[in-house]
Order: C-alpha cells, then structure tokens, then sequence
C-alpha cells in the first residue's frame, strides 16, 4: 500500500487518539523540547475518564498539564529526572522517582519501564514517508517499536533531523496533526560568576577537543571563552544556541573528532528558534538514541573527550550531588556520570564540574565538608576529576582526602573557608 493511503488511515484528532489508552496502561512521552503538548492538554481536559495510568517521561518543557493536582487521582508519574512542572507532583506523592542512567532508560522500557502506548512528536512525512522524532529522539524511536499503540504528534513546524530518528507513518497507530512553534529555553544570563567559571574552564579545553556540555549560564560561558580555539568538536547528550555561533565562527568543525568526524552529535536539542532553523535539515546533525549517545565505551572512542557538568554541591572528599537536595528529588542523574567515565576511557580526556562558590545570594557554600544529609552521590570520589568555581581550578583525580581539602577550600568562597578548615581537621582528621 501507499505510504500516503496508510498515512490517511492513521489521521485523527488527540480527542479519538487517546481513547486507545486503557485504565492501568503505562504511557511513554517524548521529552524536553519534544514534548507531546497537544495530547499532554488534551489527557488533562479528560483526566476524569482515567484510573491507574502511568506516565513516564523526563524533563517536558511547556506547562505540563497532566502534571496538575486536579489530575492526581487519574495518571501516576513515572520519572528519573525531574523537572520544573513535575516536581511538585512528584513532592507531593502523586509522582514518584527512580533513580536511573539517561541511557538505560531504551532498555528498560517494556521491561522495568512498562510501555503500552506511546505518545511522541514527529516531522510531517518525506517523500519515502519517513517523519523524524525532530528535537528529541534519545527514547522516543524505541518507545515507538516496543508500545501496542502509537500516538504521533505531526507538527509542521517541527525541524527535520536525521542520524537515528526516523519512523514510517506505518509504524504509527494515530497521527495527530497539530501547527505550534516548539517551545523555546531562552538562554540564561551571563554575569561575571559564570564568566569567570567559563574562563576557567576554557582553559582546560585545547585545540582539536571534543566537547559535551549541557545548557544553562556556564556552558553558555565557556563556549563563549572558546573563539579562539581551533578544531572544536561535539559529542553530547545535548546543545542549545551557543554551539550554533561557534559553527559559523568555524570554531566547531568536527574536523579532529575520531568519532563521526565533522558530526556535531546529540541525543536531544533544546534552545531558541535560531537552534531549531539551524538543525533543519542540516547534514552536519546527528541525533542518535541516548542508549548509543551516552554511553561511555561510544563516548571514550572521542580522542581528548572533555565533559564539562554542573552540580548543587562537592564535599571535601570530591564526593558531587547533582540532582536532590537532602533527600528532596530536584532533577536526575541524566549523562553525568556516563561523560564523566567516558572521558576519562577517553585518549587525553578530561572531565570538569563547574559551580558557583556559593548559592543562596552568597548565604551558603555549595564546597561543603560533608554532604547535606540524604543528599544522593551523583558522581563519585573516585570518578571526580576537574573540579572549577569562579575561584579558581581544583584537580582531584590522584590526590589523597587532605589534598583533595586543601585544593577545593582554596576555590570555595573566602567567606566559608575558615570554617571549611575547621570542619575537615574536625570531621576527617585522625588524632
């Protein structure tokens, strides 16, 4: 049959789309950028005809209406990143979290992850009849081959990438066509704390490296400390807009990367228009499923890897909290750790952490001696390498617990480093 006939068959609005989902189905969303806005109002406006659904999905940009507390009673949350709108869902049990890998998360569906339907946004058809999952393809491809029912979002305005992110209408149960801008994550502002972090950082980042960072002010910071360099590659769980101005200034070419050379490589994309326009239809984009982006062994095959990571606190050990605050779930591991061991399998890799000294408006120093209680280990002692604040650089990797001290209380702010001294002679020092 003709893609198009199958293409007409499958075409129906969100309202008869969702009517496939069954009382105890477990639902799977395409996430951050790519999030399934349409079908997410849409199950909000009928929370009332559901009981025991489950919806997986990580991060969602937008205003995440199922994620409401009218609609607690009808969808369960299912997440091991949480996000601005689901974190109060989660806080207040109606969520729950699990803690896991961003890239094991293909695997698990269908198996810890239970995935009856799927629900993902894609491009309108080429000409063969193949859509693209577009600004998110990390779990999305794979939710779509293991789900019963597939519900696909067809957005026009959404751009066309390629690498691993294309589907047939075929393999759709329910197309849904819809026309709005996919959201937008205006870049943040960079004051002189992230410049003096993106400083730091860039000069740990050498001709011809490979680089994985995330979004937000410092990433923003060090791509803008890196006009000079040469050579610039990307390998990376994901870019915004910082890396497209880099692309023209010819900084980022791919041009030493042993590892799709020439290819600025991601397993999802967030940012503003100008990223979007950017990526459409450009040869130069390879999005890959997160369980072949982020992992390691693909990661390490990048000569001189540098990741580079934020983080909520480091105690005096090189032990890193990225994601709870105490025992209070703030976001997730996501690719951390997976860059932080890639680059160091890497040839002439290196990882970094960067932070602010202190947060709180300068009332609390995110150097601790100990971490918060209940505060979960993100990366570890013993995989901690760079560790950066607007202070200066401290190297960690090879160093005993009184160095490792020493070298990060001389990058805490001045105003906690007394005391950072006398809680380590008094937490750690053996009399």
């Amino acid at each position: 049959m003709d893609w198009k006939q199958e293409y007409k068959k499958r075409l129906t609005t969100a309202e008869e789309a969702i009517k496939s989902i069954k009382n105890g189905d477990t639902v799977v969303m395409s996430e951050c950028a790519g999030v399934p806005r349409k079908v997410i109002q849409t199950l909000a406006e009928h929370c009332a005809d559901y009981h025991d659904v489950s919806i997986y999905h990580m991060l969602t940009l937008g205003e995440g209406e199922c994620f409401a507390p009218e609609c607690y009673d009808h969808f369960r949350h299912l997440t091991n990143f949480v996000g601005a709108n689901s974190r109060q869902a989660v806080w207040s049990g109606a969520g729950h979290f699990f803690p896991s890998y961003f890239k094991d998360v293909p695997a698990m569906l269908g198996k810890e992850i239970p995935c009856d339907v799927a629900v993902i946004t894609v491009t309108e058809p080429g000409p063969d009849g193949y859509c693209s999952v577009s600004l998110s393809c990390d779990y999305a491809v794979a939710a779509a081959k293991k789900a019963r029912v597939v519900i696909a979002e067809m957005n026009d305005q959404l751009p066309f990438t390629a690498g691993g992110t294309l589907l047939h209408v075929s393999e759709f149960t329910h197309i849904v066509p819809v026309n709005y801008a996919p959201p937008e994550l205006a870049p943040a502002k960079i004051g002189p704390i992230e410049e003096a972090i993106g400083h730091h950082c860039a000069s740990l980042i050498n001709d011809g490296d490979t680089l994985q960072l995330g979004i937000g002010a410092i990433p923003d910071a060090v791509l803008a400390e890196l006009k000079d360099k040469h050579h610039l590659g990307i390998h990376t769980e994901m870019f915004s807009d910082g890396v497209v101005d880099l692309v023209k200034a010819g900084v980022i070419d791919g041009e030493n990367k042993t590892l799709h050379r020439g290819k600025l490589v991601a397993t999802f994309l967030m940012g503003t228009k100008k990223l979007y326009d950017f990526v459409d239809h450009n040869p130069m984009v390879a999005l890959y499923g997160v369980d072949y982006v982020n992992d390691p062994y693909v990661i390490a095959q990048n000569d001189n890897m540098v990741a580079i990571n934020s983080c909520i606190e480091v105690d005096l050990q090189g032990q890193v909290a990225s994601e709870s605050m105490g025992t209070k779930q703030f976001s997730g591991t996501g690719g951390q750790v997976d860059y932080v061991r890639g680059a160091a399998m890497s040839k002439g890799g290196r990882s970094i952490m960067a932070m602010p000294s202190t947060a709180a408006k300068g009332t609390v120093s995110r150097i601790v001696a100990t971490l918060t209680p209940g505060a979960a280990v993100t990366t570890s002692r013993n995989d901690v390498d760079y560790v950066i604040t607007e202070y200066g650089i401290a190297h960690l990797k090879g160093k005993t617990i009184s160095q490792r001290a020493e070298a990060l209380i001389a990058i805490a702010h001045p105003a906690f480093r007394d005391k950072l001294r006398a809680d380590f002679e008094k937490n750690y020092l053996i009399k």
